[in-house]
């Protein structure tokens, strides 16, 4: 219709959660939140918070607006704001953030840049 103004959507603030015991083979994007306790073959992008339990694996590239790593990650991580590696969290790739966290036990294998110029794309 003319005159009609498209809406905009955003995130939801929705939890969204993968359960440990499940796996998902390709890519997952959302608006919301993320929780993923089982294991994802494919990139992650979200426009919310990335947590990643202990039991979590991602085998794929990482975009988000925060991060909680306390699994293991193969492939590249990208944040917009922090990335937080835990005690148990393994990272086997290269990131990029704005701020990084990493607990005592944590493990990085790769480079890290950091900087204010982070973005991700927009999730449609």
């Amino acid at each position: 219709m003319l005159g009609k103004k498209e809406k905009i959507k955003e995130p939801t603030g929705e939890l969204n959660v993968l359960g440990e015991g499940t796996t998902i083979q390709g890519s997952l994007v959302s608006n919301g939140d993320l929780r993923i306790d089982g294991k994802v073959n494919g990139n992650v992008t979200t426009q919310g918070k990335c947590v990643l339990g202990a039991s979590g694996a991602i085998i794929g590239d990482i975009k988000a607006k925060s991060c909680d790593i306390s699994g293991n990650v193969t492939g590249n991580i990208k944040v917009v704001d922090t990335l937080f590696i835990k005690a148990s969290g393994i990272i086997n790739g290269d990131i990029n953030t704005t701020k990084i966290v990493i607990e005592i036990g944590g493990q990085l294998n790769g480079s890290c840049t950091m900087g204010v110029d982070v973005s991700i794309n927009t999730v449609s």
